[in-house]
């Protein structure tokens, strides 16, 4: 089946958000890949990964999914607990275009799919969402993915993604793991169509050099 051509995601004048349940959460990282991201909604581990995840209290696959792309960049920093190196954040501060996969997620589930990237348990609503709908991000606290932006809309749902309240040139670059880019490989193939090619320049525009 061919890959449908990405939609680009931007707030404009207009653009009206017509609930808020459900929601679209685009991912730009692992979560790409659709079998790693099964393993937030009905709980597992990754291939790969060295984390198991506890899954949404609604493990029910997403009504949709589409390829988007967010305004913005990516940077890797920090150090992974379920991969080791470092991890994909959202910077929309930075010039480009990030290639991203949006799931079309009830709210509770994106609450549970945030709680579980935030490393707390699934217990409830996420109150970020209407605050971030409402002023385009907002955070739970200074850790990473601790911060909900929204990055557009898109259909009448908002655009939900996760990151860090920081900016890409406030933290260290550290270089990810190969099975982390591996699995982002994967999801951009699946989602984009992109071939190998496409993928590794795509990659290499924000991978940061090894240290030695």
């Amino acid at each position: 089946m061919a890959v449908p051509d990405p939609i680009p995601i931007s707030r404009r004048p207009g653009d009206l958000v017509t609930s808020l349940d459900p929601v679209w959460y685009a991912a730009y990282g692992s979560n790409l890949d659709a079998d790693r991201f099964g393993c937030y909604l009905g709980g597992g581990r990754p291939v790969g990964g060295h984390r198991d995840h506890p899954g949404c209290r609604d493990s029910s696959p997403p009504r949709d999914d589409r390829p988007v792309l967010l305004s913005g960049g990516l940077h890797f920093a920090l150090e992974s607990r379920t991969w080791s190196g470092g991890m994909a954040f959202y910077d929309p501060g930075l010039p480009g275009v990030v290639a991203a996969r949006a799931y079309l997620l009830s709210a509770d589930q994106f609450a549970d799919v945030a709680a579980q990237e935030m490393h707390r348990l699934p217990s409830g609503p996420l109150d970020l969402i209407a605050a971030a709908v409402a002023a385009g991000r907002a955070s739970t606290g200074p850790g990473r993915y601790e911060t909900v932006v929204c990055a557009g809309i898109l259909d009448g749902h908002p655009v939900l993604t996760l990151t860090a309240p920081w900016r890409a040139g406030d933290v260290r670059p550290n270089p990810p793991a190969p099975a982390y880019l591996a699995t982002i490989a994967r999801g951009l193939r699946a989602s984009h169509g992109w071939t190998d090619e496409q993928i590794a320049g795509y990659l290499a525009g924000w991978t940061p050099v090894a240290r030695p």
